[in-house]
């Protein structure tokens, strides 16, 4: 497969501020965010993607792309590319103790409820496989050409391997943008591209610090005191559900073109209070978080936090 742009799956959390109840959240086309600032799923590579092959009465469609994660013995792999200043940021803590806590979790397995043409479904296993670091090599306004370059030297160097069953997040810092429109579009985005004769699964994902009001549920404080690093918690348990459901963009999305936790976007379910003034809704080994549900295959559909 040659790159495929991925327009469609990019992650449209603009204009959040506190704690998010977002109307419409089944309807990704007409989301309308607090201070009622439009999000828009832009829907391009999905249009026109043939006869849905399976489903549709849970509210989303199988249109008979592979899965990640389906094999028993071979979780979702995920790797890390820190990508500008990460310097004394407590990010690199506290992703990776969430990438280590998700598999296994009530949370993941919601995945489990989607399955491939050959009626396997993706099991409850994530392994954090692997970081590397960039220091700016692409510079501080990244094209998305360039979000795949990274993730290509990273391999070609030998500092990640060539995984075809991983996702590999690019995570940049908050002097680094995105210029296809990071904080006005979208929070973050997955994607594939053959890469050295591999289908790889990648995304980006900004922090969020670089625009506290459009890409952060909570900004005055956080459940782990670094809000720009727990926002982007939720937005890469967003990206990382899509790409294990939807890896190759041809897999499961509704009729709209909004994959799994598109349609949960910016809706939390129930939330507790921290004592430093900040909600979570989950505990994910010893730590708390605000994560954003996602869509279970099952009934009629529905937004959960797990299944």
């Amino acid at each position: 497969m040659t790159s495929k742009r991925d327009i469609a799956s990019k992650f449209c959390m603009v204009a959040v501020l506190g704690f998010v109840q977002a109307a419409q959240a089944q309807d990704p086309d007409s989301e309308i965010a607090p201070k009622a600032v439009h999000r828009t799923i832009q829907n391009s590579a999905h249009t026109g993607a043939g006869r849905p092959k399976s489903g549709g009465g849970t509210g989303i469609t199988y249109h008979g792309g592979p899965l990640l994660g389906t094999v028993s013995s071979k979780p979702v792999n995920v790797y890390v590319i820190w990508y500008g200043n990460w310097s004394g940021n407590s990010a690199t803590t506290i992703i990776p103790n969430f990438l280590n806590a998700i598999g296994g979790s009530p949370y993941f397995n919601i995945n489990n409820s989607y399955y491939n043409g050959s009626g396997a479904h993706v099991q409850n296993a994530v392994a954090f496989s692997g970081t590397a670091t960039d220091n700016s090599s692409q510079g501080a306004a990244l094209s998305d050409a360039q979000i795949q370059a990274i993730v290509s030297s990273a391999i070609t160097s030998g500092k990640l391997p060539s995984d075809s069953g991983a996702v590999y997040f690019v995570l940049t810092s908050a002097d680094v943008t995105e210029t296809s429109g990071f904080c006005t579009s979208y929070c973050g985005w997955h994607t594939a591209a053959t890469l050295n004769g591999t289908d790889i699964k990648y995304a980006f994902v900004g922090n969020p610090d670089r625009c506290p009001s459009a890409c952060e549920a909570q900004s005055a404080s956080s459940p782990n005191n670094n809000p720009g690093a727990d926002g982007m918690v939720s937005i890469i348990a967003h990206e990382l559900e899509e790409a294990t459901t939807d890896p190759d963009l041809n897999a499961w999305y509704d009729s709209r073109g909004a994959e799994n936790a598109d349609k949960c976007a910016w809706t939390f379910g129930t939330t507790y209070s921290l004592a430093n003034g900040s909600v979570y809704n989950m505990i994910l080994g010893a730590n708390y978080y605000l994560i954003q549900r996602n869509w279970v295959n099952s009934g009629s559909g529905y937004c959960a936090l797990s299944y």
